[in-house]
């Protein structure tokens, strides 16, 4: 048997080399992936917070009594239809829960939600002059 002779292959501190390498990378790429998913299912709610101050402006605005719509309880997907008198349905995959409370003059609809599973609830607002606030952000907390 030739000793000079050297195997075709990896030793085994190449392969430590890589399993290291690929560990720092996934350690510095999941968290900005997270990141990035909770900002994506923020954009969801703060389509249906304006889509919510709009459809309140119309209803004040063909209410007789020129009021803006209180409904009887919170939507949510797991009651999709408690703003149908709005012309909103909360789709099932919907990771928020709506309030709305209103009076003649105002309204201010609340919104909660948990995004990524931590004990932080994202808390959103939006009142009746139509700025929209993140009250408690879920994302990096």
């Amino acid at each position: 048997m030739n000793r000079a002779k050297r195997e075709d292959g990896f030793t085994l501190i190449e392969l430590m080399i890589v399993v290291v390498i690929i560990g720092v990378l996934a350690a510095m790429a999941i968290p900005r992936f997270m990141e990035a998913s909770t900002k994506a299912k923020q954009s969801e709610v703060k389509l249906i917070m304006k889509q919510i101050y709009v459809n309140e402006r119309t209803f004040r605005q063909q209410s007789i009594a020129n009021t803006y719509y209180q409904p009887a309880g919170p939507a949510s997907s797991a009651t999709p239809q408690a703003f149908a008198e709005l012309w909103i349905e909360i789709m099932a995959g919907c990771r928020y829960s709506f309030a709305i409370v209103a009076t003649n003059n105002t309204f201010v609809c609340t919104a909660t939600g948990n995004i990524d599973d931590d004990a932080t609830i994202d808390t959103w607002t939006i009142d009746h002059t139509g700025t929209l606030t993140n009250t408690i952000n879920d994302v990096g907390a």
